[in-house]
């Protein structure tokens, strides 16, 4: 069997991958068991798919080993797609997006409840209809040998102006997905795990395994 080493630390996310991956004869292990050092990998990115590559290919060059990353985050349409790429730390700056002169750009991710309390102060103005959002993950597998395999998933809904539910995290409380009445954080993790951004990219995932095995 194959040891696939995940670039991230995130015990859920490891476990959602690791039962794609064991389907086809792979094994798959945190960074941490595979001997890789605590080192921080700066999310340079500019997309999802840029920062999933990031994560993989620099974990993968310290191990030696197939790695597989995920990066995912939230885009709102009013927003401009903010906060996109700079989700989990998007509480931490000023304005929609980073830039030269904001020290806490690249700082480390922000509370929950900052990410989210900020969100509804951008998105308040705007009606209902108009607070469409989606939530997206990029999953990426680099092989030592060169190989790349990039899949995606994506999961449409609305915004709300307040928190409701405390089974999820993130934005979660916030997101009404398309045909739901409640949100992420309401729905709990039996459900979100069948129809989330990353349970659709584990799925594409899983069928561009079967190709190249194929």
């Amino acid at each position: 069997m194959k040891t696939v080493v995940a670039a991230t630390r995130n015990r859920h996310k490891i476990e959602e991958i690791g039962e794609i991956t064991g389907r086809f004869g792979m094994d798959i292990i945190s960074r941490d068991e595979a001997g890789v050092p605590p080192v921080e990998i700066p999310e340079t990115g500019k997309t999802f798919e840029e920062n999933s590559y990031i994560k993989a290919y620099e974990i993968m060059k310290l191990c030696g080993r197939i790695t597989v990353a995920d990066d995912s985050g939230l885009v709102v349409d009013c927003l401009d797609g903010a906060p996109g790429v700079y989700s989990a730390r998007f509480g931490g700056f000023e304005g929609l997006w980073p830039d030269e002169d904001n020290a806490k750009a690249d700082s480390a991710d922000t509370p929950d409840g900052d990410n989210n309390a900020k969100l509804i102060s951008l998105i308040k103005d705007f009606p209902y209809e108009e607070r469409t959002a989606r939530f997206v993950s990029v999953i990426t597998m680099v092989f030592p040998d060169g190989r790349t395999i990039v899949a995606e998933g994506a999961v449409e809904g609305h915004l709300i102006l307040e928190e409701r539910g405390c089974a999820g995290f993130g934005y979660d409380p916030l997101f009404v997905p398309e045909g739901y009445d409640r949100t992420f954080g309401e729905l709990g993790q039996e459900i979100k795990n069948t129809i989330s951004h990353r349970a659709r990219a584990l799925q594409a995932l899983h069928e561009k395994l079967e190709q190249e095995i194929d």
